[in-house]
């Protein structure tokens, strides 16, 4: 159901701090994805780690998927624009996100699984964001909860913008999920062109945008497809400004920065080299099992 809401206005824009093209990398079993936000940025978008956008209709680029892998010490959110991913883990968890769904995994203190296409042609598209987790929370229980389309808010302003809540609140709609550590912000906001968009943003969250069709323009700074966006972090704005050069869809993502010590190896994101150490030797006695 599309909620029908009012615009929220911005006073003052943030300002595009600089443009980035990201890096096409294989994962997985050789799936071509595009890292947009890599390993280097982590502390400038923090508590943002990882941010990958794939996208292919030849079966040959995703067939293989992500068989078993570990992961500890923060989530993974994984958003669907088409094609259907299956989900499943050691912790007993399965799941099946398809079109326009989410998969939300807290992988805590440690949990195995995999992620395996459930088709051999068509379109395959969609993201996989990595939010790190409060050092209190990093070895948490594993948590896993899947989000079909019809589940996740959106609505629809007068402008002809058409927004989906994955986390957080827009324009009074709260999202999926929500999380106190970092309150996450992830819109996938779709504009008609000439369409503006305006979202409030805390003083202090760090925040960035993905253009994956058409073309933005923020504070005067065009944004082309394909293409991420870091906003600046300037002190009197209220939030971000965003208008459709052409007819656009993007991700909007704003979190509140942790400021603790990232120590990642791999599918492993700790505080300490220590922590790290230990995360590799407990996966490899077996004690991401249950």
């Amino acid at each position: 159901m599309i909620q029908q809401t009012a615009s929220q206005p911005v006073t003052k824009t943030r300002g595009v701090e600089r443009v980035l093209g990201g890096q096409f990398v294989m994962d997985g079993a050789g799936v071509k994805i595009n890292r947009v936000l890599t390993q280097p940025l982590q502390r400038r978008l923090d508590p943002f780690l990882m941010l990958d956008a794939f996208g292919s209709d030849k079966a040959g680029d995703y067939i293989a998927g992500f068989p078993e892998h570990p992961h500890r010490g923060f989530e993974t959110v994984t958003y669907m624009l088409a094609g259907r991913m299956r989900h499943r883990d050691s912790a007993g968890n399965e799941g099946l996100v398809t079109n326009g769904g989410v998969q939300w995994m807290t992988a805590g203190r440690g949990v195995i699984h995999s992620e395996m296409p459930e088709q051999d042609e068509g379109l395959m598209e969609g993201f996989q964001l990595w939010l790190n987790l409060p050092a209190r929370d990093k070895m948490s229980a594993p948590w896993y909860r899947d989000i079909p389309t019809e589940e996740v808010p959106r609505f629809a302003l007068a402008s002809g913008a058409l927004v989906q809540v994955i986390a957080g609140s827009s324009h009074g709609v709260d999202g999926a999920v929500q999380r106190a550590g970092t309150e996450p912000l992830y819109l996938d906001i779709d504009l008609p062109a000439g369409a503006v968009f305006e979202q409030p943003l805390p003083a202090g969250h760090n925040a960035f945008l993905y253009v994956f069709r058409g073309e933005v323009v923020v504070e005067g700074k065009g944004v082309p497809q394909a293409r991420m966006a870091i906003l600046d972090n300037a002190k009197d704005a209220d939030g971000v400004r965003i208008k459709a050069a052409e007819p656009a869809r993007l991700l909007l993502i704003a979190g509140r920065p942790l400021n603790e010590p990232i120590a990642q190896y791999g599918p492993f994101v700790m505080n300490t080299q220590a922590e790290v150490f230990q995360a590799v030797e407990d996966f490899r006695a077996g004690r991401f099992a249950a």
